[in-house]
């Protein structure tokens, strides 16, 4: 490219930067080109790698958003909605599954869920940033809806917690790498997506909420003396059609599109010519300008590879590796505080949640009992529009994040967690049927802001080389809080308030943790 084209692109581009500040908010806050406004470019980690993202971003930038990213959004999504049907359905079946066998430990499923979670948060948040993005992406599904469908058939309560474990496993780490895959595609100018793609986990809650409104109540046993596989068959068609969901979802992933390793990855990983054919690839297929060359890269200087040795088994058993990935968590005195509150964050979401939504049957049936509408038919009808609303919360999020109107990220944690904690504790004071529908609709909706805005924030902030390993000790440490709060709900009572107040108080302090966070991506680029 001679110096006039070369001029006349730049003059061209600053024409249309100008003509965007109308209609883009976040246009004047970005420095597109120059890396100034990058989320960690000030941290001054690793000069070459910092370059090489900088001119990565500028392309990504200048490609635009494509169908290509549309169909990340959606086949991402899946993972999230998978997530949350997989953590739904146990709660679901769980009490006509103890009818039917009848266990010693009642919150056995739970615990099982929530270990298969966080073993497959850890193996497949380490293996994104070691083995790459690609591999989790294509066959974490798959591997969940076979254990989902096998776990219809359990013979007995010990052989339905693994199969649910196992199920749980594969899709444990699609919460770890849907962000991570979309984010690293994402332009700068799209990233609010991130969080409005939350509303998938939503969907998720939802389709479990319709199985079991028309499983449930249709085909289930009403005791335990009276009660064996012929005539409580709900439950098992419950994780049947959900298995065969799951696996049509597994089969799109691989069909509609065929992923290439990120490009931040490639870069990362020292595969600078990788990277840019990616790029190079997408702006051909989608007729999109793309500038980038590999002479531009190498100009940079070299990227120090962080895995020399061949062999896919030995990169499996990388100890040194997940040392130096921990660390480049908390390469700076800002990164390390950030990271902190991040993990401290999803500790208090993990152990949250898990005391509202999984145990929200329970809640429900006993206030519906409480008010007269002990019919089965109502519990579930009630558990699926209360999980109807749950869906529109991150869409309101994902506008809330990037408007200056509500602070960014940060902001919109901060309005989520008070207004959760605000209904939660109304939710104490139900007195009515109509009262006990409309408080946990709205306990749904704005929990499901701060949900998603966390979901987001969470890989903008971690530098690309490190963000399977972030997200990954992120959402293991969210199931481990999981684990504990079956353990609470088998001890305790949860059909009193109690629980109830304890999550309030929780999100008190999530909002505190929120507001102390040390970056705000909101018009800024992630690495």
């Amino acid at each position: 490219m001679d110096v006039e084209q070369s001029a006349g692109k730049f003059a061209a581009a600053g024409a249309a930067e100008q003509s965007k500040k109308h209609d883009d908010p976040l246009a004047e806050d970005r420095s597109i080109g120059h890396g100034e406004n990058d989320l960690l470019g000030g941290e001054h980690v690793d000069e070459v790698l910092t370059a090489k993202m900088i001119l990565i971003n500028d392309t990504i930038d200048e490609i635009g958003f494509t169908p290509h990213h549309w169909k990340l959004f959606c086949l991402n999504g899946f993972g999230y909605a998978v997530d949350s049907l997989i953590l739904l359905i146990q709660s679901i079946i769980s009490g006509q599954a103890q009818l039917e066998f009848q266990p010693g430990y009642s919150t056995g499923l739970t615990i099982a869920v929530y270990v298969g979670m966080l073993v497959g948060a850890i193996f497949w948040g380490f293996s994104a940033d070691i083995v790459g993005r690609r591999f989790a992406f294509n066959v974490s599904l798959f591997i969940s809806s076979i254990f989902t469908v096998v776990a219809g058939a359990s013979p007995s309560w010990v052989t339905l917690g693994l199969f649910v474990c196992l199920s749980a496993f594969g899709a444990g780490g699609n919460l770890v790498l849907d962000t991570t895959v979309f984010l690293e595609y994402l332009p700068s100018r799209d990233q609010w997506l991130l969080t409005l793609m939350a509303a998938w986990w939503g969907l998720g809650q939802l389709i479990a909420g319709l199985f079991a409104w028309g499983f449930i109540p249709n085909y289930s046993c009403a005791d335990a003396d009276n009660c064996t596989r012929a005539n409580n068959q709900g439950w098992r068609y419950m994780w049947y059609t959900s298995g065969a969901f799951v696996f049509v979802l597994s089969i799109l992933r691989v069909t509609i599109i065929r992923l290439e390793e990120t490009p931040k990855f490639l870069l990362a990983e020292g595969k600078d010519e990788a990277a840019v054919r990616v790029l190079q690839n997408i702006a051909t297929k989608y007729k999109r300008p793309c500038s980038l060359t590999l002479a531009q890269l190498r100009a940079c200087g070299t990227t120090r590879a962080r895995v020399t040795t061949a062999g896919l088994l030995q990169r499996f058993i990388p100890t040194k590796d997940i040392g130096s990935h921990l660390q480049g968590l908390f390469a700076t005195r800002k990164m390390g505080w950030s990271t902190t509150l991040v993990w401290f964050s999803w500790l208090l979401i993990g152990l949250a949640y898990p005391l509202y939504n999984v145990f929200l049957p329970t809640y429900l049936e006993s206030r519906g009992a409480s008010f007269g509408e002990s019919s089965p038919y109502i519990t579930w009808r009630n558990y699926a529009i209360n999980n109807t609303c749950s869906v529109p919360g991150p869409i309101l999020a994902g506008f809330m994040c990037r408007s200056r109107w509500f602070w960014g990220r940060r902001g919109t944690m901060v309005i989520g967690a008070l207004i959760t904690m605000v209904f939660f504790f109304c939710y104490t004071q139900v007195r009515t049927a109509s009262q006990n529908l409309g408080f946990t609709c709205a306990i749904s909706f704005c929990l499901n802001i701060y949900y998603g805005t966390l979901y987001a924030y969470t890989p903008e902030v971690f530098p690309s080389a490190h963000r399977g390993t972030g997200n990954g000790v992120a959402i293991g440490l969210n199931r481990i809080m999981g684990i504990v709060s079956a353990v609470v709900g088998n001890a305790a009572n949860t059909k009193t308030p109690v629980p109830i107040f304890i999550c309030a108080a929780l999100y008190i302090v999530m909002a505190i943790v929120a507001a102390a966070l040390p970056f705000e991506p909101y018009g800024r680029r992630s690495s």
